[in-house]
């Protein structure tokens, strides 16, 4: 063949002129190209320096039952030599996939999209996408948001393999605004305020949500910007726990000096910034955790009405906290600041004999009732008082709730509770009863797939309620509870889905909400 071909061209060389020679050469090599690739065993495509070599790569086809849920793989063999190998091989493979879907119904399971390299188009146009974001002004940039979040339709199916569907109200939605947020989000942090008022993150005790949530939002390299016109959130970076050390007079009863305190503090960034005047602080955002953090802003009528506010003291009947604009704060007991994920998780269903647990103070209305209603009546439910240090030595605080099914988390003084977040550490299901309590982070979670809220005036009835529960069911709800935990941990590094960023998407969600779209 290649003695004919030079043959060919001597010829030619001598006949044609030179200047038709070049084109004719050409001709003729690309018909012996088109030649020799029709006669490959398999298609010739051009390789991309950014894929892996596939030529060796084993692939294994996954295919899921729907009736018994179970899973079948169906072994393909590598790359043959010759086409007849080939053809046998997927003939054979294609009649083995036929009759097991004549058979069972079978669904392709979808490849991790997260794990397959993304070519060079689709990358080019992320990075544009991402500029194009980036060049919008903050409104503009909540008015897509907005858009994008309205449109999101439910799909269970369609979810981060992080995140477990029941315990949200639709986890499409909340999964693009997540995405939206860490795309987006940009928030000014006042520099305003001496220590240990501001900037003073205190990270012990009950009240340390607020403390913990301050110093991730002061040291995040994403979400913070210095450049207060490029903000769509700012932050009002007090805390109400070093508020009230620092401001009350112990035993007066007497709160209004630190809401004057506050009442200050905004009418000076008012007067020195345009940005709270030109939303009236609508777009601006408070973390307080202490019990009195709602009563410490009734002095500023704008900074009580307009601010989102994320407070632990989530009740709707004293006119401050407003439920679908303000977050429900969850309140976090941390003993070691080195070691806030100490002593997490609990034991099997089948290790916990204790229907009901519940010890403490017996501070305000609901308490007294439970007490009255349940201590010392039934060995299944164990309510009591504060725990004895005899009591703690034999079995203690937290053992109890390893070792119970439900944890009772009555209102105190007020209608939030550790408990509730104790309850959710150790794997116990946790049992509100408070009327006018907002759940933490109510505004994404389903509270109905992991908890059981009892009526203050149903409080005599609690056992009857809770063993009115099937087994099956509390068996979901605390499974669920088991899946919620991440999302409620304080984590030494902020992590994806933890609780610093579940606040932060919260109070996202409060500011996209305000947000009217143009009707254009």
């Amino acid at each position: 063949m290649n003695k004919i071909v030079r043959c060919i061209i001597i010829f030619l060389m001598f006949r044609i002129h030179r200047k038709k020679l070049l084109s004719i050469g050409v001709i003729i090599t690309i018909t012996l190209t088109l030649l020799q690739i029709k006669t490959l065993p398999y298609q010739l495509t051009t390789s991309n320096p950014s894929l892996s070599d596939t030529n060796h790569i084993k692939i294994t086809p996954v295919f899921r039952h729907k009736q018994s849920e179970a899973i079948e793989v169906v072994p393909v063999t590598n790359l043959l030599n010759s086409s007849s190998q080939l053809i046998d091989s997927n003939t054979a493979l294609q009649e083995k996939v036929k009759l097991t879907q004549k058979k069972s119904q079978i669904d392709a399971v979808k490849p991790n999209i997260s794990k397959i390299p993304i070519p060079y188009d689709s990358e080019r146009r992320r990075k544009r996408y991402l500029r194009d974001i980036k060049t919008l002004s903050p409104n503009e940039a909540l008015i897509y948001a907005k858009k994008e979040i309205d449109t999101v339709s439910f799909d269970i199916n369609d979810h981060d393999p992080e995140l477990y569907p029941p315990l949200f109200r639709n986890v499409s939605v909340f999964k693009r605004s997540y995405e939206l947020m860490e795309l987006t989000l940009k928030v000014y942090i006042y520099q305003e305020g001496k220590r240990p008022i501001f900037h003073t993150p205190y990270l012990r005790g009950i009240y340390s949500s607020e403390g913990w949530f301050m110093k991730f939002m002061e040291s995040s390299k994403q979400f913070v910007t210095r450049d207060p016109q490029k903000a769509h959130l700012y932050y009002l970076p007090y805390s109400a726990r070093q508020l009230q050390h620092a401001l009350y007079v112990p035993n007066s009863h007497n709160i209004k000096p630190l809401s004057l305190f506050l009442r200050d503090y905004i009418n000076k960034l008012a007067s020195k910034y345009p940005f709270w005047n030109r939303t009236h602080g609508s777009d601006h955002f408070l973390v307080a955790c202490h019990d009195w953090g709602p009563y410490e802003l009734k002095e500023h009528n704008e900074l009580t009405k307009n601010t989102i506010k994320a407070l632990c003291n989530a009740d709707t009947s004293e006119g401050v906290f407003v439920a679908g604009k303000d977050v429900s704060l969850p309140e976090t007991t941390i003993q070691n600041p080195k070691r806030p994920l100490r002593n997490m998780g609990g034991k099997k269903i089948s290790q916990r004999p204790i229907l009901a647990f519940f010890a403490g103070g017996l501070h305000g209305r609901v308490r007294p009732i439970l007490l009255k209603h349940w201590a010392n009546k039934d060995d299944k439910m164990i309510i009591s008082g504060p725990m004895s240090n005899k009591q703690s030595q034999t079995m203690s605080y937290s053992l109890h709730m390893k070792s119970s099914k439900y944890c009772i988390c009555p209102m105190g003084f007020e209608v939030n509770s550790p408990r509730i977040v104790e309850a959710i550490y150790n794997e116990c299901v946790p049992v509100i009863i408070a009327d006018n309590f907002v759940p933490p982070l109510n505004e994404v979670l389903n509270w109905s797939a992991f908890s059981v809220v009892v009526a203050e005036s149903d409080v005599h009835k609690l056992k009857e309620i809770l063993l009115g529960i099937s087994v099956k069911r509390y068996r979901i709800m605390q499974y669920n509870v088991r899946m919620l935990q991440r999302h409620f941990y304080w984590n030494r590094t902020p992590i994806k889905y933890d609780m610093f960023h579940m606040i932060l998407h919260s109070i996202w969600v409060s500011r996209i909400n305000q947000i009217q779209v143009p009707q254009s």
